[in-house]
């Protein structure tokens, strides 16, 4: 079974930059479309940022500016650059990805990673 493996989670200061990871269990798993989504308690999960096929990206307003998400050269992960970070960005970042798996597409979730942003 593909996964989707997450990492680069942590805490940080206000201010501070986090990389997020997200990688299919296989390599010859590619990744054809996908986002990051977050979570903080007591709330709904959100889009966050999202990358095409064709490498369009869009993001939601709050983090526009500070996070940039790009696709990996080998096409089997998407990354998410945190910076300038925020109390409000504290949440459980997932990713979701559209995995070519021999020929066939499937939406995977990632097992989630924390991001704690101190003030």
């Amino acid at each position: 079974q593909v996964q989707l493996v997450e990492s680069g989670g942590g805490l940080v200061q206000t201010g501070g930059s986090l990389r997020l990871s997200c990688v299919t269990s296989g390599s010859t798993f590619s990744i054809h479309d996908g986002g990051w989504y977050r979570q903080a308690p007591g709330k709904q999960r959100e889009l966050v940022a999202s990358i095409s096929n064709d490498g369009r990206t869009n993001y939601t307003d709050s983090v526009k500016g500070r996070f940039t998400i790009s696709r990996g050269n080998a096409k089997n992960s998407i990354d998410l650059q945190l910076n300038n970070l925020k109390p409000e960005d504290t949440a459980v970042y997932y990713c979701k990805a559209n995995v070519i798996i021999f020929g066939l597409r499937y939406d995977q979730w990632g097992q989630g990673t924390q991001v704690t942003v101190s003030s």
